[in-house]
């Protein structure tokens, strides 16, 4: 019973040091400039945060305008200035956004490392119901590769070389993707008869 105990104390001290852990590192994400915290003494300009967050002073004002970076404070000359939790805030929204996830997908990330005693999961079903557009997208730039893959196809085997009024794949893209139907007629360039058969299989339509 002894031995329970002190592995039962232990592992909840192990668990209590994990979460401080936790809690300390989103705390240095949180940033509210209404109410910030210095964490170092130099403040810094927007061309500066620009070049240590890898993002532009564009992209970082239109982040401010839409409220997921609050603003700095101005100086008499009306310039912002940022400190250390701005710079953390910015880099988190840009790793977001190297991943794909939209605006709104980052806006709830970013108020879920605001308010850290939210459940994790809700962490996980954003990234899952961003991971099934991503495989979803991939999807369909498959069917797209396969297509244009036969494009090319039909045009090496029945018409490359000729004259482009004769190109199996202008003439495809000359028609709806339902109407698409192989060119017929003799090969532009002395090609052998797998035009059809080419053409056949440019006609193939990547979202079906």
């Amino acid at each position: 019973m002894a031995l329970c105990a002190v592995t039962s104390t232990g592992r909840a001290a192990c668990r209590g040091r994990r979460q401080g852990q936790r809690m300390r590192m989103l705390s240095r994400l949180t940033y509210d400039g209404r109410h910030e915290v210095p964490r170092m003494n130099a403040t810094i300009s927007i061309g500066v945060l620009a070049q240590q967050t890898g993002c532009t002073v564009p992209t970082i004002r239109y982040y401010e305008e839409i409220g997921l970076l609050p603003a700095g404070p101005r100086t008499e000359a009306g310039r912002r200035l940022y400190r250390e939790p701005a710079v953390k805030r910015l880099t988190f929204i840009r790793r977001c956004r190297d991943f794909g996830f939209s605006i709104e997908q980052v806006r709830e990330l970013v108020g879920l490392v605001d308010e850290p005693q939210r459940p994790c999961v809700e962490v996980r079903d954003i990234a899952s119901g961003h991971l099934a557009e991503v495989r979803k997208k991939l999807a369909e730039l498959q069917a797209l590769e396969s297509s244009l893959s036969a494009c090319v196809v039909s045009c090496d085997t029945a018409c490359a070389g000729g004259a482009a009024v004769d190109c199996t794949i202008l003439e495809d893209l000359a028609h709806p993707a339902e109407m698409a139907r192989p060119v017929t007629g003799s090969p532009c360039c002395g090609a052998s008869t797998k035009r059809t058969e080419g053409a056949k299989a440019c006609g193939t339509d990547a979202s079906s």
